[in-house]
């Protein structure tokens, strides 16, 4: 054989097959390359917008925590101040219900005080008038009687 024609032969099979690589195999791979590097940009752009979206979403619950102890401070500082309203109230209250009961205490005293005072009286009465009517011997008329307990009782006050 001759290597002229051999080498000639290789140069067109190599170039159809370079045509037809070219042609058919070559489009369809680089476009299958193309929709990858496709597919991964828009995966790292993904991405990114996630990282972007988590700061922000970590900015807003910091913000938000922030709100929330503000706000359990505030509930905080008005429940102490209702509770010790609440105390205050019920102190004034308790020493109220206190003077009140003081006051009834020494008001029924003072009538119980005055209740013995007049049965005292009256026992009193009764037995001056027993005493006289045993020293005299003799029965005092009933009209009589309570006119001299009514005499006896003004002059013990």
């Amino acid at each position: 054989m001759n290597l002229n024609a051999t080498l000639i032969a290789q140069l067109v099979v190599f170039f159809i097959l370079a045509w037809v690589t070219m042609k058919f195999v070559w489009p369809p791979i680089v476009k299958a390359l193309d929709e990858r590097a496709k597919k991964i940009a828009d995966g790292l752009a993904a991405a990114d917008k996630a990282k972007a979206d988590l700061s922000l979403a970590e900015k807003k619950v910091v913000d938000e925590l922030r709100k929330a102890r503000e706000s359990a401070g505030d509930v905080r500082t008005s429940a102490e101040k209702q509770a010790a309203k609440f105390l205050d109230d019920a102190r004034a209250e308790a020493a109220r219900i206190i003077a009140q009961a003081r006051e009834a205490a020494e008001a029924e005293a003072g009538t119980a005080a005055q209740r013995a005072k007049e049965a005292l009286r009256d026992q009193v009465a009764h037995l001056a008038v027993a005493g006289a009517e045993k020293i005299l011997r003799r029965e005092i008329n009933a009209q009589v009687h309570a006119d001299l307990l009514a005499n006896l009782k003004t002059e013990l006050q």
